[in-house]
C-alpha cells in the first residue's frame, strides 16, 4: 500500500479552516484527520458533526474522522450524514467494538480501531475481518505537541506482522509526536497512515506537508 498522510487539523488554527484545507491540499495530502474529543474519554473538547459538515462543502479531502469519546454509537450516525469517509473508535471506549464496526461499515464507511498506548495488540484479534484501518496511538489521546512514545514502535510492528497474516489490506496507523525523525522510525515498523498535526501546522503548511510526503514516497 502507498504511505499516505493525513494532518491532523488539532493544532490548525481554527478560525480559518477553509484557509487550513487548502493549505493541505496544495501541500499534496488525500486525508484530513479530524479528532473528536468530549472532554470525558479524553480531556480536552473540540468540534461536533456541525463543523465537519461545513468543511465538507469547501474540500474533497477524504475525511478521516476519529471519535475520542464515550459512547461512540451516538456519533456514528451524525458524522455519516456530515460526510466522514472513515470512523475511527477507539477500542477502550466501548464494551461493543465489534457492533460499532459493523455498524459504521454498514453506513457504507470505511471502520478503524485505535489503540491506546496501554492497549495490547492481542485485543484486535476478533476485528481484522471489518477493519479498514488500525490507529496506533504513540501519545496518550487528548491533546496535541506531546512526545513520541518509542516504545510503541514494538507494537507496530507487531500489528503489521498480524496484519500481514490476515493477507487483507488495513492501513496501519500512527497518530501522535510524528515529525521528519520519528515518521522514518514508524514507517521502518510497519506503519502506511502518518498522521501529524504540530509539526505540520508550525510554520510553513504546504512546506511541511511536502516534506513529510517525500519521505514516505522514499521511506
Amino acid at each position: 500500500m502507498t504511505i499516505e498522510i493525513a494532518p491532523s487539523i488539532l493544532n490548525a488554527d481554527l478560525s480559518n479552516l477553509e484557509l487550513v484545507v487548502k493549505q493541505i491540499e496544495q501541500g499534496g495530502a488525500k486525508y484530513l484527520h479530524l479528532d473528536i474529543m468530549d472532554g470525558h474519554f479524553v480531556p480536552n473538547l473540540t468540534f461536533g458533526p456541525p463543523v465537519v459538515k461545513s468543511l465538507r462543502k469547501k474540500t474533497s479531502l477524504i475525511f478521516d474522522v476519529h471519535l475520542m469519546v464515550d459512547n461512540p454509537e451516538q456519533l456514528i450516525e451524525p458524522f455519516v450524514d456530515a460526510g466522514a469517509d472513515f470512523i475511527t473508535i477507539h477500542w477502550e471506549s466501548t464494551k461493543h467494538p465489534h457492533r460499532l464496526l459493523q455498524m459504521i461499515k454498514g453506513f457504507g464507511k470505511k471502520a478503524g480501531i485505535a489503540l491506546n498506548p496501554a492497549t495490547p495488540p492481542e485485543n484486535l484479534q476478533y476485528l481484522y475481518d471489518l477493519v479498514d484501518l488500525i490507529l496506533i496511538m504513540s501519545v496518550n489521546p487528548g491533546f496535541g505537541g506531546q512526545s513520541f512514545l518509542f516504545e510503541q514502535v514494538t507494537k507496530i510492528q507487531k500489528i503489521r506482522d498480524m496484519i500481514k497474516n490476515t493477507k487483507k489490506e488495513i492501513f496501519l496507523g500512527v497518530d501522535g509526536g510524528i515529525n521528519l525523525q520519528t515518521v522514518r522510525e514508524v514507517i521502518a515498523a510497519g506503519a502506511d497512515f502518518i498522521i501529524a498535526g504540530s509539526f505540520i501546522f508550525s510554520g510553513d503548511v504546504v512546506k511541511n506537508c511536502q516534506d513529510l510526503i517525500e519521505i514516505c514516497q522514499t521511506a
